[in-house]
């Protein structure tokens, strides 16, 4: 190997594939660690929507049942609470759109 011009092609091969397999081995850690965080992120998405659905189910457990299907007896005794429950909604939605309102008028 006293020829350089044979020295520097074998050199810039070797360069040339040292450098492809790191690529390669960089390449498969990324996508490696991307598959991971990927499966990380679905794992914390179903243990969230668990914990939404959990705390849902316990706050519809402890919750007194205000209203009653009607039955074939008299229907005026759920009528008042069903009245309040719907004023009441419409108090919160209008306390709601007032504050909304507000938010807009101070952040544009």
């Amino acid at each position: 190997m006293t020829n350089p011009l044979i020295r520097a092609f074998f050199l810039g091969r070797a360069t040339a594939e040292v450098l492809y397999e790191e690529l390669e081995h960089q390449l498969t850690d990324t996508l490696s660690n991307v598959g991971k965080f990927d499966a990380e992120q679905r794992e914390k998405l179903r243990q969230f929507t668990n914990q939404v659905m959990e705390r849902a189910d316990m706050e519809a457990a402890h919750q007194p049942q205000t209203y009653a299907a009607p039955t074939g007896g008299s229907s005026a005794a759920t009528s008042p609470d069903l009245q309040e429950t719907i004023d009441e909604l419409r108090a919160e939605i209008a306390q709601l759109r007032s504050a909304l309102q507000n938010y807009r008028s101070h952040s544009g």
